[in-house]
Parts: C-alpha cells; structure tokens; sequence
C-alpha cells in the first residue's frame, strides 16, 4: 500500500491556563496530520508539544513533520519498522512528531485489516478509569479544585507539586483534608525538586496516604534515584527519565523506580512505547498510560494500545479533560464520568473535524 501525499495542520485548542513546575499554557500546540495512501483511505495522527518537557514547540513539530512527509512519499504505508527507521535514520529524538507519523501509520494498518486498532494489537477491552489532574496553585485553591473534582465522581487525583517542597507539603495536606481517607491522592513533581527537598517532601507526605510520586527529580540527578528509592516511603515513578526503552532498562536495571510512565509524546509512538511496557513488564514494573494535552483524536490511540497492554496499571488519560475550550474530535474516545470506551470501528475510530480544520493552517506533501 503507497502513500500518496498526507496532510499537516497546525491543531491549536485553546484551553484554560494550565500550571506545572516547568510551565504555564495557555493552548494545546498540537499538530495533526493525515497520511493518504492509494488504497483510498488515510491514516490520522496527533501529538501534543510540551516544550518544557521534550523541548518540541508546535513550530519545530510541523517543520520536521514536512521533511518526514517527503520521505514517506510513495513508500510502503504497511511496513511500519522500515517506515519508523526512516525517521529515526533522519532526525535524532524529536519522538513528539514521531508519534504523530506512528499514530497514522498504526491507523492505515488497522483499518485494512478492517479491526479496530486494540484488536489488530491483539489486545481486549478493560475497564480503565483515569485520574484527574490539579494543576500548581495556592493550597486552598487546590483543596477548593480537589472537593469540586470528588463531587464530579473521581476517585483518583493526581496532584501538580515540585515548585517549593514546604508548599507542597501544605498543598496535599489541604487536599487530604478536603477530600477525605477514600479518594487516591498520587503526585507529580515534574523534576521540580532537588535530591534534599524529594527525601524531605517524601518523608513528610507519606503520612497522607501517597499512591505514587512521578518524576521527583531532574533526570541530571538519576543517578541519585537508588539512594531516594532506599530513602523515600513513597514509591517512586519514572517519567521524564524513561523516554525509550534503553532508558527503561537502565531505570530498572538501577533499581531507580518502581513504576514507569509511558507517553507517546516521549516513546514516539505505539511502536515504542510497546517494547517499553514489554520490557517492564518481563521485569516486574507496573506502567502508567500518561499525555501531553492531546484531544481525543490521540486519546482514542492510547486507549487501544492500554487495551492491548496488560501491564499498564495505572491511566492518566485525563489531558482533554483539562481545560480544553474547544473538542476537535469527531467518533474517537468517550468519557462516562471518568471511565474510558471507545466503538469498535475499524482503527482508530477518531478523526478531527474538518470545520475545525477548515481554521487550521496547513500543509500538503
């Protein structure tokens, strides 16, 4: 099956102001693309920039989305490793685009096989409730987001900490108190603190019942995870520290972490982010189904592949749910409060909404 030419837009939503340790956005800057082949159907792919984290802009996504385009061009859609070492043979990193290209790619592959995608992965469905995410601010404002969160039906919270350990320490404090004994309570300091500051907020916050802390460090200091992990009553989660699965290896091999995060925005796409979650699972070390600020078109990817992955424990696949003012979405994921389905049509299941696109700016290849 050729690819003929495929299809890049600039796929802004706009969304409330969204704090972590490393930033504030103010919009999604994702970037979709659809990649058409001459069997008459095309693929779709999303992926979501956080430049604080992967240091990928929208900007830099769509320029390198082009140079992959003309690689791709009148190539085979279905070998989908030989179309992946292209870009990887091209461009070092930059997984977020790659994901995008991988997305479609696992797309076209499904849907000629007329499966939906967490089939054609071999995989069943599950039930899968996400958590939802609280955003850095001031501790009552947080423990004010936490009861309105409860109300709605969650039962799991994952909590924004790392901008100033003492703080935190006051944010979940108010958040437990507010909340109760009952509703999980896990914590992501996205690298925001210092070795000192993670044993003291670790050491202080285990007394209000922590399910996990993600990423409490910078990913300079990994190799101060073993001592953290003999120091810290809390489990610890990698995050930024895995992106691919040598990473994985080497986190494990460590003893560095119990539990690793997988996103597509880091792994570069489902290819990936499978021999991550295989080699954990070989290992012994639950995984978690993470995001950027995708909409529903990549949410409905994850899905399929959380379907088809039996280590994945734990889901953080709450990102369109945060504040996104706008859904761009069409068939594709649903939420029934906070647990996730999704029709058996054949791939993916989702698409963007060509009103929304007809807003977009785009590029043909």
């Amino acid at each position: 099956m050729t690819i003929t030419h495929i299809d890049i837009y600039r796929f802004s939503i706009p969304m409330e102001p969204f704090t972590i340790a490393t930033g504030t956005m103010n919009h999604a800057q994702n970037t979709f693309i659809r990649v058409h082949t001459d069997a008459g159907f095309y693929g779709v792919g999303e992926c979501s920039a956080f430049p604080m984290i992967v240091g990928e802009t929208q900007d830099t996504c769509l320029v390198i989305a082009k140079d992959f385009a003309k690689l791709w061009k009148g190539k085979d859609a279905l070998n989908i490793p030989e179309r992946l070492q292209q870009l990887h043979d091209a461009v070092a990193g930059n997984g977020t685009i790659k994901s995008a290209f991988d997305m479609a790619l696992y797309d076209i592959a499904a849907k000629n096989a007329g499966l939906p995608l967490y089939k054609f992965l071999g995989g069943e469905k599950r039930e899968v409730e996400t958590d939802i995410t609280i955003g850095i601010g001031r501790p009552e404002v947080m423990a004010e987001k936490a009861i309105f969160f409860k109300k709605s039906g969650a039962t799991i919270l994952k909590v924004k900490l790392g901008k100033n350990a003492v703080e935190d320490v006051e944010r979940i404090k108010q958040i437990r108190e507010a909340v109760g004994d009952e509703i999980k309570i896990r914590i992501d300091a996205n690298q925001g603190w210092s070795f000192g500051d993670a044993v003291f907020a670790l050491q202080t916050l285990v007394k209000y019942n922590i399910e996990f802390c993600e990423q409490p460090m910078r990913t300079w200091y990994d190799d101060k995870l073993p001592e953290l992990m003999k120091l810290s009553p809390v489990k610890i989660m990698a995050d930024e520290s895995v992106y691919n699965h040598h990473d994985a290896r080497k986190q494990i091999e460590s003893g560095s972490c119990h539990y690793v995060n997988i996103k597509m925005a880091k792994a570069g796409g489902i290819y990936e982010a499978k021999q991550i979650h295989d080699l954990a699972a070989v290992n012994g070390i639950p995984c978690m189904m993470g995001g950027m600020l995708e909409s529903r078109i990549a949410l409905s990817s994850k899905l399929h592949f959380v379907y088809s992955s039996p280590n994945i424990k734990f889901y953080d696949m709450d990102t369109c749910m945060l504040g996104h003012l706008v859904d761009p979405c069409v068939g594709g994921a649903t939420y029934d409060g906070y647990f996730l389905n999704i029709a058996d049509t054949p791939g993916i299941g989702a698409d963007a909404d060509d009103k929304f696109l007809e807003k977009c700016e785009k590029f043909v290849i």
